[in-house]
This record gives structure tokens, sequence and C-alpha cells, in this order.
């Protein structure tokens, strides 16, 4: 068996998980960083040697850290995000004007074309980009100076750029989602941006059409095609075929649509998956039964959880606690509030537990081998 290595944030510290061929189970590191809340963990897809951490405290602040050799030592890089110039205010949750401000970078995306560019994404939500490992960020205003952004308010967990997604076909073309903004698309590599929630509805919008100011938890791209999308929603589960212009609710027979993480399988044939969550003031499972589920080619939705608990459990699965490792496209991973990690190698069939009694798992990420 071949099974990748797993790097896992938590509120308290970050680890690696790796697999013990001989034992035949994931052997867990000692916690690094550790005390520190690690928002994410993240293998360069060029260089799986070079791995990122976005390690927040609230008394420290904001510390980004880097490794060379695969984990076993790590650097602080650069850690200078400022916002200059443009808009200089965004809607609070009573829609009062309040002035941008960072708090931290809630993910980071290394590019999947060039080694020493990184992409991260910040709260107050912004796109900031290095051209070398860290060493220095430069923000690509232009998203957050959108003719929309000053009527941008934040979600319950804060006004964050949560997702990053790049292209594999297209170098130029890049996504990302906000709380509660919405999802932006840029054709030219983030010198320009559009909205695309089009199809898209909430209950708390009175204007079905309007074009900003929808709670996005996820979005993942097809492999197969890259202008299908799927997005979980605040409620609602999508799908596009034209890279956002348009979206379709596909949630169907789901029991919540409400839910935080997407991801797509590719083997033995493409579908997404989400972990249904009861609703968006009780974070934990309808029934307290832990249940992943895939849509089939049909448009229904089967539950593939043989091995997660399936009575009382009360944790929850946050937006970017779930990876697909892509070298194989059936291998799935994920981590709970509660402090499990769970790994499938055959598509989610079958389920085993990676890891127990962490603190709450904010991430987790694949390191194909």
């Amino acid at each position: 068996m071949t099974a990748p290595k797993l790097l896992i944030g938590t509120k308290k510290g970050g680890f690696i998980a790796t697999w013990n061929e001989e034992a035949f189970r994931y052997d867990l590191s000692e916690p690094l960083f550790s005390g520190w809340e690690i928002y994410h963990f993240k293998a360069s897809a060029v260089d799986p040697k070079l791995i990122y951490a976005s390690q927040s405290n609230l008394w420290f602040g904001q510390t980004i850290l880097r490794s060379i050799d695969g984990g076993v030592t790590f650097e602080a890089v650069s850690n200078a995000f400022s916002y200059d110039g443009g808009n200089q205010t965004h809607l609070t949750f009573d829609g009062t004007e309040v002035p941008w401000s960072f708090r931290r970078i809630w993910t980071i995306e290394p590019s999947i074309f060039d080694r020493d560019v990184i992409y991260a994404g910040a709260e107050d939500a912004a796109l900031f980009v290095s051209y070398d490992m860290g060493e220095n960020w430069l923000e690509l205003d232009s998203l957050r100076n959108h003719g929309t952004s000053r009527s941008w308010q934040p979600g319950a967990g804060g006004m964050a750029l949560h997702t990053i997604v790049q292209d594999p076909s297209d170098r130029s073309r890049l996504y990302v989602a906000i709380s509660a903004a919405g999802a932006f698309r840029s054709a030219d590599s983030g010198a320009s941006w559009t909205p695309i929630n089009r199809g898209l509805r909430a209950d708390y919008l009175p204007d079905e059409d309007v074009e900003v100011g929808h709670c996005v938890h996820r979005i993942a791209m097809s492999t197969s095609n890259r202008s299908k999308l799927y997005m979980q929603k605040h409620w609602d589960v999508l799908a596009t075929d034209d890279a956002g212009d348009h979206w379709r609710e596909i949630s169907n027979n789901l029991p919540s649509d409400f839910g935080f993480v997407v991801g797509v399988l590719d083997h033995p044939y493409e579908a997404p998956v989400v972990i249904p969550i009861k609703s968006d003031y009780e974070h934990f499972p309808p029934d307290g039964q832990l249940r992943v589920f895939k849509l089939e080619p049909d448009g229904e939705w089967k539950s593939i959880s043989e091995g997660l608990p399936q009575k009382d459990f009360y944790g929850n699965v946050l937006r970017g606690a779930l990876s697909v490792d892509r070298s194989t496209g059936q291998g799935l991973y994920f981590g709970t509030t509660t402090g499990e990690v769970y790994g499938s190698s055959n598509g989610g069939e079958s389920w085993s537990q990676v890891a127990s009694s962490l603190p709450s798992v904010l991430s987790v990420e694949v390191i194909a081998v």
C-alpha cells in the first residue's frame, strides 16, 4: 500500500502523519508550533519538500513559516501584509462602515506552476502573492478594490478569503471564495476580477440577482472539465459548467445541504463529495451520524461512510479540513473539530482512523508520495 503524508493543522499546533508500512498504520509527529493555531499547512505541488504553515495566536498575531526540507525544520518568512490605497472601508454585521484591517492568513496556496510563487488569502478579505517563497508579499489589490467591495460584510467566522483555486489548464485563471461576499474569477492572474454568483440564492438576500453578498463556504474544481466547479454554500450544494457564469443547485437527496467542505474524486468516475452538517447554528451532522456523501452519475447522493461514527457524533468538519489525494484520485482525508482524522484509500467506500484526541482540526492537506 502507498499512502500519502498528511499535513494536519489544528487549534494548538501542526502535525505530520506518515504511513508506517510495517505496522500498517499512520505515525504522528510530535506537535509542531505547539500552542499556535495553524489555519493552513500545505506543501508545494512543484516541490513537495517545500511546505508552508500559517500560524495565528490571539496574543502574538500572525506568522508564516516555511520548510525546505519536508518539515524537518521551519523558519519564519515575511509577515508584511499591508492594505495599500484603494477602498478604505467595508461593512460590518450591522451595516456600519469599518476600515479594512489585517487579522490573519486563512489559506496559503503554493503555485502549481512556479516553485517560488505562493498565494495567501487574508482576513479582512484580500489576496496576496509572493514571488520569492514568502520573503516579500504583494497585494493583488484589484480584488479588494472591486466596485462591490464597500458592500462586503463578514460571515460568522470573519470576512475571510478562505479558498484559492488555480486552473491547471490555464495559469492565468484564478478563483477565490470570500465569506460573505461570494466567489470571484480572474482571467489575468489577478489583475482584474469578475463576481461569479449568478444562480446562488439566500433567504437573507431579498434581491435574487444580487452581484455579491453570498456566504460561499468552499469551491472545488473538476479534474476532467476545468470549467466545471462545485460549491458548498452556507446552504445549498451547487455546480457550474461554465466557470461560474451560471450555477445550479445539486443538493437533491442530501439529509442537509448545509456544510463547509466539498472535494472532487476522479476514480472510478468523477464525483463531488460533501459532509452535511445539520444547520448554521447546529454545527454537527444530522442525527449525530458522521457521513460523507458522493454524487452518483444519476444525480443522487450516496452515503460512503463505512467505518465512521454513526451514533452520538457532535463535531464539525471545517472548510479547510478535507483533502483529496490527487495522485490516485480516490484517496480522501478529513479532520474534525473533535480531534479525529479519517482516511480512505478507496474513494470513501471504507474509512479508518488516522489520528484521534488531537486539538480541533482546522486543515488537512495531502503530500502525494
